[in-house]
């Protein structure tokens, strides 16, 4: 499945022209350690399969569905018989605010079982299932169609998450605008996050920007986020690190203090929780001189 490796970044094969792939996989077969671009959807069909990501380990029963973030390490292991979907799309020509929030809900990865996600697990299995049929369709706007499937499973999890994190909170009949009203707040705060994250960032800034004190803050964050303030700062200020580590002319020290951090120890020991080794493991890793226990498959 994987065609091409430079140390752990995954180049994925899509399509000519098109940023979509996916493969119908029967393969006994595991894959190490690597990362790319692009979401990653694994649907097992028959019999399970297991993954390794953001330090969780997923064993996936038949029928449930993982969906890993993009740039998020991952291992997959596969059992000795059985059959799963592997979806492959990248989005970072349609990057938009709601994209980059959905992509915040879903990072790592995200485990969608009948009993997790009861009200929303029946139309992503049968999107996913669209999908598969599209891809191997051949009809016109094929690309299109199933981008457009994909993003809906993105906002199915997107309204799921917001709907779950503020039951019981809100009761009156303007639930509804109010939900509306505070997602658009979080769109735009994790936008500006976005945009200077590599500066002195601090929870009450971020919250005054917000209008609001840093307690409610917090309490609203972690509520439309599923994630405190300081760990998604220190996620967008380690994707960053990453893809200037690919760069063996910037120093480990200058990652760190572009990428945000106020001291290098401090970038190291986040780098390391983060990611289950240290930035110059991870440059060494990403080398496409060095195999790191695989046998890559020639172009």
């Amino acid at each position: 499945m994987i065609h091409k490796l430079s140390g752990i970044y995954e180049t994925v094969d899509f399509r000519e022209d098109e940023q979509i792939c996916l493969y119908y996989n029967d393969e006994y077969e595991n894959y190490p350690p690597h990362w790319h671009t692009s979401f990653e959807i694994l649907l097992p069909i028959v019999n399970g399969y297991r993954a390794l990501c953001g330090g969780k380990d997923y064993n996936l029963r038949e029928g449930d569905i993982l969906i890993i973030g993009p740039c998020m390490i991952h291992e997959l292991f596969a059992p000795e018989k059985g059959e799963r979907i592997i979806f492959q799309p990248c989005l970072n020509h349609i990057s938009t605010k709601e994209i980059n929030l959905l992509t915040m809900i879903i990072n790592p990865a995200t485990l969608i079982t009948p009993e997790g996600y009861p009200q929303i697990y029946d139309r992503i299995k049968k999107l996913i299932l669209e999908i598969k049929e599209e891809y191997f369709g051949g009809a016109p706007y094929q690309e299109t169609i199933i981008m457009s499937k994909f993003l809906e499973i993105l906002a199915c999890v997107g309204r799921w998450h917001v709907t779950a994190h503020t039951a019981g909170v809100q009761k009156d009949t303007g639930a509804n605008s109010r939900q509306k009203e505070y997602v658009e707040k979080f769109i735009l705060i994790t936008d500006y996050i976005n945009n200077h994250f590599a500066e002195d960032l601090s929870l009450e800034t971020v919250a005054s920007q917000a209008g609001f004190s840093k307690f409610h803050f917090s309490r609203l964050f972690k509520q439309y986020t599923d994630s405190t303030f300081y760990k998604y700062l220190n996620q967008k200020r380690i994707e960053f690190a990453k893809s200037l580590l690919q760069d063996p002319g910037v120093s480990v020290t200058e990652v760190a203090f572009k990428s945000g951090f106020s001291s290098l120890s401090a970038f190291l020991r986040m780098f390391k929780l983060m990611n289950n080794c240290t930035p110059t493991e991870f440059r060494e890793m990403y080398d496409p001189t060095k195999l790191v226990g695989w046998e890559r498959v020639k172009d």
